[in-house]
């Protein structure tokens, strides 16, 4: 294989016995350097980590490599575990944090570990997991970090070294292969040169998409990737091409043979999204987002690879880290939801998502296509976005009560001497630096207040809390007063539903709980309150997650047998979304299993998994049948 210059470079420092962090623009071929590492592993019989930031890039990375490593490739997340002991073990960053710190002497086998998209440090809900990760590697692991393009990289490399006390190697590469070209549409007007926008100020013709499609088409642009931040704008979008066909009549019956196979396959031929999406997929087109089957998102995907699909509307889970380049992107707006708030796009995010354009060995460039409304969003917030520096990733340091029960069984008070290792530590100053310190003691403050630590000692109480990472409370709560012993396999789950459950916003309680769910509701109330009242108390933040409801009759149905499609009429919760909090409910269930509990729990809990990690659930069925 000919390597470009950062690749070989990267490859080089491995082969010296370097850790390495690389930092290059989307789909320029960083995967090529981690296959690089696993493959030379595999060559001296040592076993390797490969860590990636969700479970659908663990899962597509799983496809993908089992076609190189066959039986030598394993994964292991929340929903799935196959060939976990295999040389090269695929694995969510959670997983591997959890191993760090609960189990380290499961890791002596392994020499390498792989932090795909580690940029992924400075997210807000998970970045913590990633440092955690970090600070607590094995001495004995290498490491090689694949990022996307961030202007602190070297930072990130020495603080690296800092902590690990061995040289950090960090390559660079700034170029895409394929290099992009912008276009805009303003107005309902195309132009390739952002100054031309302003002509259009104080104009009021409103953007057309078939528009903008068709001139991508005659321009020789498809496929193309068009992102949405929205799930029902996707579909509507997609719909309202329904009139146009992008196939001639030989890639129209190439789609409908492989459309057809592949819904027979993951037994999607009667499901109502497949057959609604049909008269779209036969013109060409396709929409995907997180709100759908699992199964049918798999579908569109592979059918996208194939090159039959020409435009796909879609949701920016589309661009992280799973291959899908197209030869045009578009974007539907600059401004996206971050977390609690509509803001404009980081620039880092914009190319993480515009990277998808231009196909490497395929195409001469890529085309970037981006609709703007001078309306909605000034001028210089454009060109920020597009032309600006991407923005330096942050720690977003917070840890876990279980990640300091932890802590504190290894060092008891002189924990706080842990957090000078921390990325957080590195870079931000000496204020900063005690607000951080000030939080963590009152998290063990208010753990040993509520008797998770007792006379220097963890209690069993406390142990419980250090195996489910991020609803330690309210679940210790609950076990330390004897609510599970009384559950039984339906409460488990309605109980395991509402803990990880999040409402979308103006998202309302359905009426009518069962007397099985209001004596939950009404116990994880009363605890909720007082874990509230205390983290208030003790200037703790952000507050422990609220228990939500919202769910309880669809998972009560789904544990009595009901056939997935039925149970769609208790929520107003799209289907993959519920398939998600399902997961995640069984992930809890499998966390608490592992805490110190009696068998005659334990029994319970494993019913429970097993009544609800049926049929469409089971994502580990999905994996193996795909």
């Amino acid at each position: 294989m000919v390597y470009d210059r950062f690749q070989s470079e990267a490859i080089e420092h491995i082969k010296n016995g370097y850790s390495v962090v690389v930092s290059a623009p989307t789909g320029a071929g960083k995967t090529a350097i981690a296959e690089h590492v696993i493959e030379s592993c595999l060559e001296k019989n040592e076993s390797i980590i490969y860590t990636a930031p969700i479970k659908a890039l663990s899962n597509q990375k799983f496809r993908d490599f089992q076609g190189q490593y066959t039986d030598r490739i394993g994964i292991l997340t929340g929903d799935v575990s196959i060939n976990s002991n295999a040389p090269v073990l695929i694995m969510t960053t959670e997983i591997f944090r959890n191993k760090v710190l609960d189990q380290p002497e499961s890791l002596d086998k392994y020499s390498w570990i792989i932090f795909d998209e580690v940029h992924y440090i400075d997210n807000e809900e998970r970045g913590t997991v990633w440092e955690e990760s970090l600070i607590f590697l094995p001495q004995h692991m290498n490491i090689l970090c694949l990022s996307a393009t961030i202007p602190n990289i070297e930072q990130l490399a020495k603080w690296l070294e800092t902590v690990h006390k061995k040289e950090i190697r960090v390559v660079i590469e700034e170029k895409r292969p394929v290099p992009l070209h912008f276009f805009f549409q303003c107005q309902n007007q195309i132009v390739d040169n952002i100054h031309k926008l302003n002509r259009f100020r104080d104009q009021h013709k409103p953007n057309k998409t078939h528009a903008l499609i068709n001139y991508i088409k005659d321009k020789n642009g498809l496929p193309c990737i068009y992102f949405v931040f929205g799930r029902k704008r996707a579909e509507h979008l997609a719909f309202e091409l329904y009139n146009q066909n992008f196939l001639n009549e030989d890639e129209r019956s190439q789609v409908l043979s492989l459309y057809e196979s592949l819904c027979e396959r993951f037994d999607l031929k009667s499901e109502k999204r497949a057959v609604e999406m049909l008269p779209l997929i036969e013109r060409g087109i396709a929409f995907h987002h997180a709100g759908m089957l699992p199964t049918l998102k798999e579908v569109i995907e592979r059918l996208f690879t194939s090159r039959l699909l020409k435009v796909i509307f879609t949701t920016e889970t589309f661009a992280l880290g799973i291959n899908m380049p197209s030869r045009s992107v578009i974007f539907d707006e600059l401004k996206k939801f971050y977390g609690s708030y509509i803001r404009t796009l980081k620039t880092r995010d914009f190319y993480q998502m515009a990277g998808r354009a231009g196909r490497r060995s395929i195409d001469d460039e890529g085309f970037v296509y981006t609709r703007i409304n001078l309306h909605r969003i000034r001028f210089d917030e454009v060109k920020r976005i597009i032309y600006g520096d991407a923005e330096n990733v942050r720690s977003q340091f917070n840890a876990s009560y279980a990640t300091i029960l932890n802590l504190y069984d290894k060092y008891k008070d002189e924990l706080f001497k842990i957090y000078p290792m921390s990325f957080h530590y590195f870079q931000t100053k000496q204020h900063h630096q005690k607000t951080a310190v000030r939080l963590m003691q009152s998290k063990l403050k208010l753990l040993k207040e509520m008797e998770h630590i007792k006379d220097g000692t963890i209690t069993p109480k406390g142990e419980f809390a250090k195996a489910v990472y991020g609803y330690e409370l309210l679940l210790a709560e609950l076990y330390d007063e004897g609510v599970f012993e009384w559950l039984d396999e339906v409460g488990l789950g309605i109980m395991a539903v509402a803990i990880v459950f999040e409402p979308r916003r103006n998202q309302r309680l359905p009426p009518g709980f069962s007397k099985t769910t209001q004596e939950i509701k009404s116990v994880c109330e009363r605890l909720y309150e007082r874990i509230r009242h205390k983290e208030s108390r003790n200037g703790v933040y952000p507050l422990a997650k609220t228990p939500h409801f919202n769910m309880a009759k669809a998972i009560e149905g789904w544990v009595h047998g009901m056939k997935f499609d039925k149970i769609l009429q208790f929520t107003d919760t799209d289907e993959g979304e519920i398939i998600r909090y399902f997961r995640m409910a069984i992930q809890i269930l499998r966390e608490v299993k592992d805490a110190p509990i009696s068998p005659i729990l334990t029994e319970r809990i494993n019913k429970a998994i097993s009544i609800i990690n049926r049929d469409i659930i089971d994502a580990e069925k999905q994996l193996r049948e795909g």
